[in-house]
């Protein structure tokens, strides 16, 4: 089993900023590929960005690209969430998500989530 707790949600005023973590424990958690999906209100839960199990890799949706950047600290077991430029569109409860290997963007693929943290970005 992994566990996975997100945080650092909050209310933000458009073109700020958070950062979100994702804390993993459990069985093999630091080697897992990891990912960040979001679901707003009346949507279905969309893929936002994934890194690989060693942090080499990483994959972005494109509404955010060039503005959101995924990190981990294996020693700490944590992957990262930097989100840059905020929009009122960005507003969801975020949710962190883990594999044995990176799944695509397909929500139905990843065996693990979290509880999600809500992002409120005001206009």
């Amino acid at each position: 089993q992994v566990q996975l707790i997100e945080s650092g949600g909050g209310l933000v005023q458009a073109g700020g900023s958070l950062r979100l973590s994702c804390a993993a424990s459990g069985r093999t958690s630091s080697t897992w590929a990891m990912a960040w999906f979001r679901q707003g209100p009346g949507k279905e839960r969309e893929f936002v960005s994934a890194i690989s199990r060693s942090g080499s890799s990483t994959w972005y949706a494109d509404s955010v690209k060039g503005r959101f950047t995924i990190s981990r600290d294996n020693a700490k077991r944590t992957v990262y969430l930097q989100m840059n430029s905020l929009q009122p569109e960005d507003t969801a409860v975020y949710y962190c998500a883990s594999a044995v290997a990176y799944r695509g963007t397909d929500p139905r693929t990843y065996d693990y989530w979290g509880q999600g943290t809500q992002v409120t970005v005001s206009s």
